[in-house]
């Protein structure tokens, strides 16, 4: 059976599945749909076109579905999809899309830490960590397994690919590859090794990637002939995984803090 506190707050239309838990003073709005066995903390407010998986944890003073914000956004039905097994620690704040062709999506095993703010059209994999205060703007993607330490910052449109970690406080308006980490603005440090060696990635694959590191990212050529000539040279999986993420790049990508751009990027436009 549900155990909904009697201060709690919950529309008549709301659809709650089996076991839920809900916390006093909470408020959930008439088009949520609640997950199995979901557990809502003191003071949450679910809102919006939001459907919530199973298993999911929303702490005290979570804000959840609420309209982006955009200045374009004029109320129009948009939608929040979040999957299973999340957590969402005190204050987190995840908003609607800004437009109903597209939804903010959630995926599922994300961890999110206190006062951390999910913004409209943004795309979440599996398995990532967001720190305190970490925020990502509108329309980020944000693939599996990423680490964002406190108070992060990623611009609109940025991506940051599987298994890459971000330092405290850094801030990024390029693309962080895979299996990378970012450091102050705009730059990488290396590789996220641990990261790698507990997701079980083996030492000969590692050691491709740290080759194909030092190519794209501290040699003396332009980035995108790099690229081109990496492609040719390197075939592990994880290496294709790197370099696909750079093909598909609109933004340009972070570059290494040690490298001095060449003018041949600036060309570009990167």
């Amino acid at each position: 059976m549900n155990q909904i506190h009697p201060t709690a707050i919950v529309h008549p239309g709301a659809q709650l599945g089996d076991e839920v838990q809900i916390g006093p003073y909470a408020v959930i709005d008439e088009h949520v749909v609640l997950g199995d066995r979901c557990r809502v903390g003191p003071q949450v407010y679910l809102t919006g076109h939001t459907v919530i998986g199973t298993d999911n944890r929303f702490h005290a003073g979570c804000v959840i579905g609420d309209a982006p914000q955009d200045l374009k956004y004029h109320g129009e039905p948009t939608r929040l999809r979040i999957g299973a097994h999340n957590t969402f620690r005190e204050h987190v704040t995840v908003h609607r899309s800004n437009k109903m062709e597209e939804d903010t999506v959630v995926g599922s095993h994300n961890f999110f830490m206190a006062g951390a703010h999910v913004a409209h059209n943004c795309r979440l994999g599996d398995h990532n960590i967001m720190a305190n205060g970490a925020t990502l703007a509108g329309h980020v993607t944000l693939h599996d397994r990423a680490f964002l330490s406190g108070y992060t910052l990623i611009h609109q449109f940025t991506r940051v690919g599987s298994l890459a970690l971000m330092r405290g406080g850094a801030a990024i308006s390029q693309d962080l590859p895979p299996f990378c980490i970012a450091t102050g603005e705009n730059h990488l440090c290396g590789l996220n090794t641990i990261g790698l060696r507990r997701a079980g990635f083996s030492a000969a694959d590692r050691a491709e990637l740290k080759r194909l590191y030092h190519r794209l990212f501290r040699g003396d050529e332009p980035r995108r002939a790099a690229l081109d000539r990496a492609q040719k040279e390197f075939s592990s999986t994880p290496a294709r995984t790197l370099l696909d993420f750079l093909a598909s790049s609109r933004r340009g990508w972070c570059s290494d803090r040690a490298t001095r751009a060449h003018p041949a990027d600036a060309a570009e436009g990167d």
